[in-house]
């Protein structure tokens, strides 16, 4: 992120919290993923605060190549077949479903591509006006950044959930401006403001908005199917 190692691993303790607290109230398998995301962008924030560690000299060259390494490979080649499948996950039968299935499928060819780039060519990290810029010749490809857009946020603007939607047009109205005035630390300036956002994805599960069987209705409380210690209560409702 902009700023500092600082500010990342603020980001990322704030943002794992949050990830936890969204966890907590997952009741149905298929929103596992989904619900996932928030702590996943915690991680993320927290690689790349180790990637500022490395850029200030504070731990070796082989370490920052590895979290650097890491990081890339989460914002470019797993987010964007990430983003879809956990969406198309959640989503009822229909040609909505059927879309977002086509976008995952969008999305691994993307991954595929830009992993191949990161393995196989060197990426320049440095620090370029206070952010860190990532420079890959294979992954800056212009019309695999256009896929790249079209499958991670053209799932969310496709779903039958309102949340999701509005989870979408905000990471939408973030990628333009970051890419207008940000352009050359895209990729971090995006990634960190998309996980301060997910705030939005606990907001929905903790008003129960997310119902595989009946979207934008409100869940019955159903008892949450993860490990002991991340449930909420021992007292449930059951589904009729």
């Amino acid at each position: 992120m902009c700023f500092s190692a600082t500010s990342s691993f603020i980001a990322a303790g704030v943002i794992g919290s949050i990830g936890i607290a969204t966890l907590r109230q997952v009741r149905e398998p298929r929103a596992l993923l989904f619900a996932a995301v928030p702590m996943l962008f915690a991680v993320h924030q927290f690689t790349e605060g180790l990637v500022w560690l490395g850029l200030d000299g504070r731990i070796g060259a082989l370490a920052l190549d590895h979290v650097a390494f890491l990081f890339t490979l989460y914002a470019q080649a797993i987010l964007p077949m990430l983003m879809p499948a956990a969406v198309a996950l959640m989503e009822p039968r229909g040609w909505r479903r059927g879309a977002i299935f086509g976008l995952t499928g969008i999305g691994m060819v993307v991954g595929a591509w830009d992993a191949y780039g990161l393995i196989a060519l060197p990426t320049h990290v440095l620090i370029d006006q206070h952010s860190i810029a990532y420079r890959n010749a294979m992954t800056g490809n212009f019309w695999i950044s256009c896929l790249y857009v079209l499958a991670t946020c053209g799932a969310l603007l496709l779903s039958t959930h309102r949340v999701v939607r509005a989870y979408g047009v905000l990471n939408v109205i973030v990628l333009t401006i970051a890419e207008i005035v940000k352009e050359y630390a895209f990729a971090s300036v995006w990634c960190f403001y998309a996980a301060i956002m997910s705030v939005v994805i606990y907001w929905q599960f903790r008003r129960l908005n997310i119902d595989i069987a009946t979207p934008n209705g409100t869940s019955p409380i159903l008892r949450p199917f993860l490990l002991p210690w991340l449930r909420l209560t021992k007292a449930v409702a059951a589904r009729p």
